[in-house]
C-alpha cells in the first residue's frame, strides 16, 4: 500500500509544503520565498518572517495538495520542522500541522531541520551506512556521523559563526547584496590570490571557526583604506572563500580518514556553493570506496520535501508524537 506524507517547513524565511509518496517520490514541493522582502533589510527579520508565514501557510498547503492531486483523507502522516530555527516562524508551521492532525485525525511527526537537510540526499542516492554528513548553512556548520538509518552523532560543529553567517557578514563588509553566499561565490570567480587570510584553528580537531576569518577580512579592508591602497573586492572575496573552504575540506578530509564512512553527503544552503562542490569532488578522490553525494541545487535551500523524506523514515520507525509539543529553536539533533 502506498504511503503519503504531508510535510511543512517554516524554520526561517521559506513557507513550504510538500507531499512525499513512499519515502522519496515527490508529488509536490511548494516553496514561497521571502527573500525579496528580507533583502531590503540585509538579512532575515524574525518578526517579519513569522507574519509572512501566517499569510502564506494555508496557500502553500492547499497548493501542495492540489498539485499532488490528493485530499487530506489520503495522507498517512504529517511531518513538520520542530527546530532549530526562528521561534516565531517555527510556531506557524507547528500550529498549522497540529490543526491538520487534529481535524483529520492524522499522526504527527516532528522533525529536526538538519536531519531534513541530510535526508534531502535520498532524492539522489540511497544512503549507505556508516555515513558522514557535512552540514553547511546560514545557521549550521556540523559534521554528523550516522551509524544506521536513524542515529545521529555530532562529531564537529562551529565554535562561533556558521559558515553561511560568515559569508553574509563578509558580504556586508564588501557592500554585496543579501544573501551573501551566492554573491561572494560569484564575485570570487573574478578574483585572484592577491591577499593572504588565515585559516582559523580550533581545539577540537573536527570543529570549525569562522569569526576570526571574518575579523581578518574587516582588518584587511580597513588597513588597505587607511594606507590609501586599492581595495579589490573580488580578490578579498576570493581569499575569504578559499580560506573558509580550505578549513571545511581539511577537517572533513580528516573525519573521513578517522571515521571511515562508506558514504559522505553534503547538506544545507552552502552546499550550493560552486567552489565547495568542486573541492569536495577533488578531495573524495583520495578516499577509495567512499561514495560522495552532492544534492542538486533545489535540495540545498530550505524546502518541505526534505522534511517529508526524513518524516517518512521517522514514521517508519514509529516516531510519532501527541499534540503536546512546541517549537524548539535550539533543538539538539542527537535527541
Amino acid at each position: 500500500m502506498d504511503k503519503y506524507i504531508l510535510a511543512i517547513e517554516t524554520s526561517c524565511d521559506e513557507t513550504a509544503c510538500s507531499i512525499i509518496k513512499n519515502d522519496k517520490e515527490i508529488l509536490s514541493n511548494i516553496v514561497s520565498s521571502q527573500i525579496n522582502v528580507h533583502k531590503l533589510y540585509g538579512g532575515v527579520v524574525p518578526e517579519v518572517a513569522s507574519r509572512i508565514h501566517v499569510e502564506n501557510i494555508s496557500v502553500v498547503i492547499e497548493e501542495a495538495l492540489k498539485k499532488a492531486n490528493l485530499t487530506m483523507d489520503k495522507i498517512d502522516a504529517i511531518a513538520l520542522t520542530q527546530g532549530p530555527g526562528l521561534i516565531g516562524s517555527l510556531h506557524v508551521g507547528i500550529i498549522a500541522a497540529k490543526t491538520l492532525a487534529w481535524m483529520y485525525n492524522k499522526p504527527i511527526v516532528p522533525i529536526h531541520h538538519i536531519i531534513g537537510h541530510i535526508y534531502a540526499n535520498t532524492f539522489v542516492d540511497d544512503l549507505m551506512f556508516p555515513l558522514l554528513a557535512l552540514v553547511v548553512s546560514g545557521g549550521h556548520s556540523e559534521l554528523v556521523i550516522m551509524k544506521d538509518e536513524w542515529s545521529f552523532e555530532v562529531v564537529g560543529t562551529t565554535q562561533d559563526d556558521a559558515i553561511g553567517e560568515a559569508y553574509d557578514k563578509v558580504a556586508r563588509v564588501l557592500g554585496l547584496s543579501y544573501p551573501g553566499g551566492p554573491a561572494i561565490d560569484k564575485l570570487a570567480k573574478e578574483g585572484k590570490s592577491n591577499y593572504t587570510l588565515p585559516i582559523p584553528k580550533t581545539e577540537n580537531q573536527y570543529d570549525f571557526s569562522f569569526s576570526g576569518l571574518k575579523s581578518a577580512v574587516i582588518q584587511l579592508k580597513n588597513r588597505l583604506e587607511r594606507n590609501n591602497e586599492e581595495v579589490i573586492n573580488a580578490d578579498i572575496a576570493f581569499s575569504f572563500q578559499e580560506s573558509a573552504l580550505a578549513q571545511i575540506i581539511k577537517i572533513t578530509d580528516k573525519a573521513i580518514s578517522d571515521f571511515k564512512p562508506k558514504h559522505v553527503v553534503l547538506a544545507g544552503g552552502v552546499a550550493a556553493n560552486t567552489r565547495l562542490r568542486e573541492l569536495m569532488n577533488e578531495m573524495i578522490k583520495k578516499h577509495e570506496n567512499v561514495k560522495l553525494t552532492i544534492p542538486p541545487l533545489w535540495c540545498c535551500t530550505d524546502n518541505a520535501a526534505m522534511i517529508g523524506a526524513a518524516g517518512s523514515i521517522a514514521f517508519n520507525h514509529g516516531l510519532i508524537s501527541d499534540l503536546n509539543f512546541g517549537a524548539q529553536p535550539s533543538k539538539d539533533i542527537e535527541c
